[in-house]
Protein backbone atom coordinates (compact mmCIF):
# COMPACT_ATOMS: atom_id res chain seq x y z
CA UNK A 1 0.00 0.00 0.00
CA UNK A 2 1.27 3.68 -1.15
CA UNK A 3 2.12 6.19 1.24
CA UNK A 4 -0.61 7.92 -0.01
CA UNK A 5 -3.43 5.29 0.56
CA UNK A 6 -2.32 4.70 3.83
CA UNK A 7 -3.11 8.57 4.55
CA UNK A 8 -6.60 8.09 2.67
CA UNK A 9 -7.47 5.32 5.00
CA UNK A 10 -6.40 7.06 8.51
CA UNK A 11 -8.42 10.01 7.38
CA UNK A 12 -11.37 8.01 6.14
CA UNK A 13 -11.60 6.03 9.60
CA UNK A 14 -10.99 9.62 11.40
CA UNK A 15 -13.80 11.62 9.59
CA UNK A 16 -15.95 8.41 9.64
CA UNK A 17 -15.92 8.15 5.56
CA UNK A 18 -15.48 5.08 3.81
CA UNK A 19 -11.81 3.90 2.25
CA UNK A 20 -13.85 3.92 -1.28
CA UNK A 21 -15.06 7.61 -0.62
CA UNK A 22 -11.52 8.75 -0.04
CA UNK A 23 -10.21 6.67 -3.03
CA UNK A 24 -12.65 8.26 -5.26
CA UNK A 25 -11.96 11.54 -3.64
CA UNK A 26 -7.97 10.65 -4.35
CA UNK A 27 -8.86 9.44 -7.69
CA UNK A 28 -11.27 12.71 -9.27
CA UNK A 29 -7.53 14.41 -8.24
CA UNK A 30 -8.59 15.85 -4.81
CA UNK A 31 -5.13 16.97 -2.64
CA UNK A 32 -4.89 14.79 0.52
CA UNK A 33 -4.50 18.19 2.37
CA UNK A 34 -7.95 19.34 1.97
CA UNK A 35 -9.31 16.04 2.40
CA UNK A 36 -7.42 16.08 6.05
CA UNK A 37 -8.88 19.47 6.63
CA UNK A 38 -12.13 18.67 6.03
CA UNK A 39 -11.89 15.55 7.85
CA UNK A 40 -10.74 17.74 10.87
CA UNK A 41 -13.75 20.04 10.54
CA UNK A 42 -16.42 16.98 10.19
CA UNK A 43 -14.42 15.78 13.39
CA UNK A 44 -15.01 19.06 15.18
CA UNK A 45 -18.45 19.49 13.81
CA UNK A 46 -19.88 16.03 15.41
CA UNK A 47 -17.64 16.95 18.74
CA UNK A 48 -19.32 20.06 18.96
CA UNK A 49 -22.61 18.62 18.16
CA UNK A 50 -21.86 15.75 20.63
CA UNK A 51 -20.89 18.31 23.18
CA UNK A 52 -24.20 20.52 23.27
CA UNK A 53 -26.25 17.34 23.50
CA UNK A 54 -24.39 16.55 26.44
CA UNK A 55 -24.88 19.60 27.97
CA UNK A 56 -28.36 19.68 27.42
CA UNK A 57 -28.88 16.81 28.79
CA UNK A 58 -27.03 18.31 31.94
CA UNK A 59 -29.06 21.00 32.03
CA UNK A 60 -32.27 19.09 31.70
CA UNK A 61 -30.84 16.86 34.60
CA UNK A 62 -29.91 19.78 36.52
CA UNK A 63 -33.53 21.82 36.00
CA UNK A 64 -35.61 18.61 36.64
CA UNK A 65 -33.62 17.93 40.63
CA UNK A 66 -34.88 21.91 41.13
CA UNK A 67 -38.27 21.29 39.88
CA UNK A 68 -38.65 18.11 42.12
CA UNK A 69 -37.15 19.75 44.71
CA UNK A 70 -39.92 22.46 44.35
CA UNK A 71 -42.63 19.66 44.48
CA UNK A 72 -41.26 18.20 47.24
CA UNK A 73 -41.69 20.66 50.09
CA UNK A 74 -45.43 20.67 48.37
CA UNK A 75 -45.88 17.21 49.15
CA UNK A 76 -44.72 17.21 52.29
CA UNK A 77 -46.85 20.59 53.15
CA UNK A 78 -49.71 18.80 51.82
CA UNK A 79 -49.20 15.77 53.86
CA UNK A 80 -48.36 17.70 57.03
CA UNK A 81 -51.79 19.87 56.95
CA UNK A 82 -53.31 16.12 56.30
CA UNK A 83 -51.71 15.09 59.46
CA UNK A 84 -52.76 18.19 61.46
CA UNK A 85 -56.94 17.39 59.60
CA UNK A 86 -56.89 14.50 61.47
CA UNK A 87 -57.14 14.11 65.18
CA UNK A 88 -54.10 12.82 67.22
CA UNK A 89 -55.14 9.53 69.45
CA UNK A 90 -53.57 11.51 72.29
CA UNK A 91 -55.36 14.40 72.16
CA UNK A 92 -58.87 12.13 71.73
CA UNK A 93 -58.37 10.58 74.83
CA UNK A 94 -57.37 13.95 76.45
CA UNK A 95 -60.91 14.86 75.39
CA UNK A 96 -62.68 11.85 76.36
CA UNK A 97 -61.12 11.90 79.85
CA UNK A 98 -61.97 15.73 80.48
CA UNK A 99 -65.53 15.20 78.97
CA UNK A 100 -65.87 12.32 81.66
CA UNK A 101 -64.22 14.30 84.59
CA UNK A 102 -66.49 17.37 83.94
CA UNK A 103 -69.50 15.15 84.08
CA UNK A 104 -68.50 13.07 87.10
CA UNK A 105 -67.84 16.98 88.83
CA UNK A 106 -71.47 17.61 88.11
CA UNK A 107 -72.84 14.85 89.33
CA UNK A 108 -71.28 15.02 92.62
CA UNK A 109 -72.48 18.48 92.86
CA UNK A 110 -75.76 17.73 92.72
CA UNK A 111 -75.04 14.85 94.94
CA UNK A 112 -73.55 17.23 97.30
CA UNK A 113 -76.82 20.16 97.15
CA UNK A 114 -79.19 16.88 97.23
CA UNK A 115 -77.37 15.50 100.34
CA UNK A 116 -77.35 18.86 101.99
CA UNK A 117 -80.71 19.78 101.28
CA UNK A 118 -82.17 15.98 102.92
CA UNK A 119 -79.66 16.56 105.86
CA UNK A 120 -82.16 20.06 106.43
CA UNK A 121 -85.19 18.90 105.95
CA UNK A 122 -84.59 15.58 108.11
CA UNK A 123 -83.11 17.72 110.62
CA UNK A 124 -86.41 20.02 110.03
CA UNK A 125 -88.65 16.80 110.76
CA UNK A 126 -87.03 16.17 113.79
CA UNK A 127 -87.31 19.61 115.07
CA UNK A 128 -91.60 19.85 114.02
CA UNK A 129 -91.65 15.90 115.95
CA UNK A 130 -90.39 17.63 119.39
CA UNK A 131 -92.28 21.04 119.10
CA UNK A 132 -95.54 18.85 118.35
CA UNK A 133 -94.96 16.97 121.07
CA UNK A 134 -94.43 19.95 123.71
CA UNK A 135 -97.39 21.98 121.78
CA UNK A 136 -99.83 19.96 125.09
CA UNK A 137 -97.63 21.03 127.60
CA UNK A 138 -98.19 24.25 126.27
CA UNK A 139 -101.47 23.99 126.30
CA UNK A 140 -101.85 22.50 129.79
CA UNK A 141 -100.23 25.87 130.92
CA UNK A 142 -102.53 28.37 129.19
CA UNK A 143 -105.60 26.12 130.64
CA UNK A 144 -104.43 26.12 133.95
CA UNK A 145 -103.55 29.96 134.37
CA UNK A 146 -106.80 30.91 132.64
CA UNK A 147 -108.75 29.48 135.86
CA UNK A 148 -106.97 31.66 137.76
CA UNK A 149 -107.91 35.78 137.54
CA UNK A 150 -105.12 37.49 139.19
CA UNK A 151 -101.95 34.70 139.36
CA UNK A 152 -99.62 37.47 140.20
CA UNK A 153 -101.30 37.46 143.46
CA UNK A 154 -101.02 33.28 143.81
CA UNK A 155 -97.63 32.28 144.38
CA UNK A 156 -97.94 29.28 143.13
CA UNK A 157 -100.09 30.32 140.36
CA UNK A 158 -97.05 33.05 140.04
CA UNK A 159 -94.91 30.40 139.56
CA UNK A 160 -96.79 28.54 137.11
CA UNK A 161 -96.84 31.40 135.11
CA UNK A 162 -92.99 32.31 135.01
CA UNK A 163 -92.38 28.46 133.76
CA UNK A 164 -94.83 29.00 131.25
CA UNK A 165 -93.14 32.55 129.85
CA UNK A 166 -89.28 30.64 130.20
CA UNK A 167 -90.73 27.48 127.76
CA UNK A 168 -92.47 30.06 125.35
CA UNK A 169 -89.69 32.00 125.02
CA UNK A 170 -87.21 29.06 124.29
CA UNK A 171 -89.84 27.46 121.86
CA UNK A 172 -89.25 31.42 120.48
CA UNK A 173 -85.86 31.12 119.99
CA UNK A 174 -86.09 27.87 118.11
CA UNK A 175 -87.79 29.32 115.82
CA UNK A 176 -91.39 28.43 116.62
CA UNK A 177 -94.23 31.12 116.18
CA UNK A 178 -97.89 31.50 116.82
CA UNK A 179 -100.22 31.03 113.88
CA UNK A 180 -102.19 34.53 114.00
CA UNK A 181 -105.88 33.62 113.58
CA UNK A 182 -108.73 36.22 114.85
CA UNK A 183 -109.45 38.85 112.22
CA UNK A 184 -107.40 37.04 109.59
CA UNK A 185 -109.04 35.54 106.31
CA UNK A 186 -109.44 31.88 106.59
CA UNK A 187 -106.57 30.46 104.99
CA UNK A 188 -106.61 26.14 104.60
CA UNK A 189 -103.05 26.03 104.71
CA UNK A 190 -102.52 27.54 108.23
CA UNK A 191 -106.11 26.73 109.58
CA UNK A 192 -108.55 24.21 110.40
CA UNK A 193 -112.34 25.59 110.31
CA UNK A 194 -114.30 23.67 113.04
CA UNK A 195 -117.43 25.98 112.89
CA UNK A 196 -119.01 28.32 110.29
CA UNK A 197 -121.47 30.78 111.55
CA UNK A 198 -123.25 33.68 109.96
CA UNK A 199 -121.67 36.83 111.39
CA UNK A 200 -122.97 40.29 109.69
CA UNK A 201 -120.27 42.40 111.84
CA UNK A 202 -117.67 40.08 110.05
CA UNK A 203 -116.50 39.92 106.64
CA UNK A 204 -116.73 37.21 104.15
CA UNK A 205 -114.49 34.14 105.09
CA UNK A 206 -113.36 36.14 107.91
CA UNK A 207 -111.72 34.27 111.16
CA UNK A 208 -113.97 35.33 114.48
CA UNK A 209 -112.90 32.67 116.98
CA UNK A 210 -110.03 30.50 117.79
CA UNK A 211 -110.08 27.15 119.83
CA UNK A 212 -106.48 26.49 119.62
CA UNK A 213 -103.67 27.68 119.04
CA UNK A 214 -101.63 27.10 115.99
CA UNK A 215 -97.80 27.02 115.80
CA UNK A 216 -95.18 27.26 112.75
CA UNK A 217 -91.25 25.92 113.04
CA UNK A 218 -89.72 28.43 110.71
CA UNK A 219 -92.27 28.03 107.62
CA UNK A 220 -93.46 24.80 108.42
CA UNK A 221 -97.04 24.57 109.82
CA UNK A 222 -96.51 22.58 113.17
CA UNK A 223 -99.97 22.76 113.79
CA UNK A 224 -102.98 24.37 112.33
CA UNK A 225 -105.25 26.65 114.32
CA UNK A 226 -108.97 25.01 115.12
CA UNK A 227 -111.17 28.19 114.54
CA UNK A 228 -114.65 29.29 113.89
CA UNK A 229 -115.14 30.61 110.29
CA UNK A 230 -117.68 33.84 109.57
CA UNK A 231 -120.53 33.51 106.91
Amino acid sequence: MTEENKTLNETAETSGRTANEAAQDAESGIPAEEILKEADEAEAEAAAEKNAANQQSAGESQENPSAQEEKEPQAKEKRFFKKKEKKDKKDEKIEELTDRLTRQLAEFDNYRKRTEKEKASMYIIGAKDIVEKILPVVDNFERGLATVEHPEEDPFADGMNKIYKQLTKTLEDMGVTVIEAVGKEFDPNLHNAVMHVEDENAGENIVVEEFQKGYKYKDVVVRHSMVKVAN
